[in-house]
């Protein structure tokens, strides 16, 4: 008589034991197996996470490759409880471990056969563990299907919240500190305490006044309150504030944007023309063009400005003349630091809410959020769990699915916080996201390729550079030794039926067929610049432009979320009653706290 040792974990869950009967069988290379053996004994907690137990077989029936769990109901009247399992550890009598991964719930399905968990790509596996593959992949291929939730958005999973399969789920822990939702932010803010939310702002230092003892939460957030309206800090955001990524090098001034030395020269702190700063690389500029056509909500308004930079000799990137539309002429005049003080704060005013949009539907929705879902549901759909890159990409892209399926009913569907603060409303989001689509590629996720396309290798103070290279390197060669470990060629990435199924998902189907990525994948290096992507963008990347939404958002004024009046089509127009009424009245900027406060939260099992 030999006794294997067996360990099953179900993780943190809550389970009626007593409704099923959950049982486990043994199976070795030859397809020996051992006799069923209960696993949830009626006395076991529900919220036991480790059951141990031995089973006994007549005589040792060698590496157990592959373990059976049935789920079957006590009495057919009970209900039929789903029961989550981790994963299970098999000790031999020869003391040796066996591993079975399983992270999978028994919902429907009383029967799930788990292999034995070391990574192997599809092709060096036995024809059986091959055909075992293929149908594990067609089952959760009808589970994980696809859908167009909006004109203009990549593909998403074709499933609401409760629908979701119980595998993508948030765990109860994730899920209680995720029910947290805006109405408790509110109070533990102290936002529901507000009152005439319909009016607009009479001063700036109202927002103090109101939003003070939550700014006293974050000390960038402090400093914004008080630099917000110096030049240094709104230039300084374009390098190191949540949205990073829409400077660039300016070496030739464009025909739309005619910007004189004569209208700069001021600014200039070199004493050399504008023409030899564009020369020597001192000039940046930021370009809203996307926004150009994009419709405005009701009682909103929305602009495309361009906002031209120059780094001085204290290496600051400083504002020197903004444009509020993309057609120059007298209805759109440049506006300049040597303007009165209220064309000048405006004129900023309307950039950085131009960029508050397009921070928050491209930068932090489309880029990371959407782009990482369709990540996850490729993985999913095309890799086998032993897949080696279906375990090193799962943990990046966890609860993806689950935090845009609840994104969609709550944030940006048409009447959700997004189009309820922000100036462009449903139809306006799928026009943006049809345009950010175009030009979105693999390359351009491709982190040390952003910074050289925007010429941004060099500039001094570029901490988002700096720190995201260190990062962007690290992943890197990770995974790439991890590559060399399974891919002893090129041509073994080529016969990998599963990665490339996975690459093609990701560009046919939830890229919408889109050129700008690669169906196919040729050797490791390009594989492992792919897997570097997927997980730069679903981790630092996503950090870098979410976590520090309210130090930048959090100060209204700073990043106003929509204009409420029309951009200034003529200087010395513009008083302070008039930025005022423009600003977001209290309940929008209440909304926008709120939302803010909430997003940058971490949670308290954060990895």
């Amino acid at each position: 008589m030999s006794t294997y040792k067996v360990t099953v974990s179900t993780g943190r869950q809550t389970v009626a034991e007593t409704t099923n009967r959950i049982y486990l069988t043994l199976i070795d290379s030859q397809k020996q197996s051992s006799e069923r053996t209960m696993v949830n004994q009626s006395w076991v907690s529900p919220f036991e996470t480790e059951i141990s137990l031995d089973i006994h077989v007549k005589k040792n029936t060698g590496n157990i490759v592959q373990v059976k769990l049935e789920k079957v109901k006590l009495e057919k009247h009970l209900p039929n409880h789903p029961w989550f399992c981790k994963d299970i550890k098999v000790q031999t009598p020869s003391g040796v471990c066996f591993e079975f991964p399983c992270y999978r719930w028994l919902v429907d399905k009383n029967e799930v056969i788990i292999r034995e968990g070391t990574a192997r790509l599809p092709q060096d596996d036995t024809e059986s563990f091959q055909e075992q593959r293929k149908n594990e992949l067609e089952y959760k291929q009808k589970i994980f299907r696809w859908k167009e939730w909006s004109p203009g958005f990549p593909m998403s999973i074709d499933a609401h919240v409760k629908a979701l399969p119980k595998e993508v789920r948030f765990d109860e822990e994730k899920k209680s500190e995720w029910n947290c939702d805006l109405v408790k932010v509110f109070v533990e803010t102290e936002l529901d305490k507000m009152v005439g939310l319909s009016e607009p702002w009479k001063d700036i230092a109202d927002f103090e006044k109101i939003f003070g003892h939550l700014i006293k939460k974050s000390t960038v957030l402090e400093k914004v309150m008080q630099d917000w309206n110096k030049d240094y800090l709104f230039g300084y955001q374009f390098l190191n504030g949540c949205n990073p990524v829409m400077i660039r090098k300016c070496m030739q001034l464009p025909d739309k944007f005619p910007v004189t030395h004569e209208m700069v020269q001021h600014s200039l702190k070199r004493g050399h023309t504008l023409q030899e700063e564009l020369q020597a690389g001192n000039i940046y500029i930021v370009d809203f063009q996307i926004l150009k056509g994009v419709p405005a909500a009701s009682n909103c308004y929305l602009a495309a400005p361009i906002c031209l930079l120059y780094k001085n000799e204290l290496d600051q990137m400083m504002p020197i003349a903004i444009q509020l539309s993309q057609t120059p002429g007298e209805m759109s005049p440049i506006f300049l630091p040597s303007d009165n003080e209220y064309d000048w704060m405006v004129a900023k005013m309307w950039v950085k809410s131009s960029d508050f949009n397009v921070h928050q539907l491209i930068t932090h929705l489309l880029k990371t959020h959407l782009v990482s879902e369709v990540f996850e549901m490729a993985v999913r759909r095309q890799l086998s769990a032993v897949h080696p890159v279906h375990k090193l990409l799962m943990p990046h892209v966890r609860f993806t699915i689950a935090i845009n399926a609840g994104a969609r009913e709550k944030l940006i569907n048409e009447d959700g916080i997004i189009c309820r603060v922000s100036s462009i409303n449903g139809a306006g989001m799928g026009t943006l996201m049809k345009k950010a689509m175009e030009t979105l590629t693999l390359k351009s996720l491709c982190f040390p390729e952003d910074i050289k396309g925007r010429g941004m290798e060099d500039v001094p103070k570029y901490y988002y550079r700096d720190d995201g290279m260190k990062v962007w390197e690290t992943i890197n060669s990770f995974v790439s030794a991890l590559v060399k470990i399974y891919y002893a060629s090129n041509e073994a990435v080529q016969k990998d039926v599963e990665i490339q199924g996975f690459v093609k998902d990701v560009a046919c189907f939830g890229m919408k067929n889109s050129d700008n990525f690669p169906k196919s994948l040729e050797s490791r290096e390009q594989l492992v610049e792919y897997l570097t992507v997927v997980i730069f963008t679903a981790s630092a990347q996503h950090a870098a432009v979410n976590f520090g939404q309210f130090d930048w958002h959090g100060w209204i004024p700073n990043s106003p979320s929509t204009m409420r009046k029309p951009p200034p089509q003529q200087k010395d127009k513009v008083d302070m009653k008039y930025i005022m009424e423009g600003l977001p009245d209290r309940e929008c900027s209440r909304d926008v706290m709120g939302t803010v406060w909430a997003l940058t939260r971490t949670e308290s099992n954060e990895v």
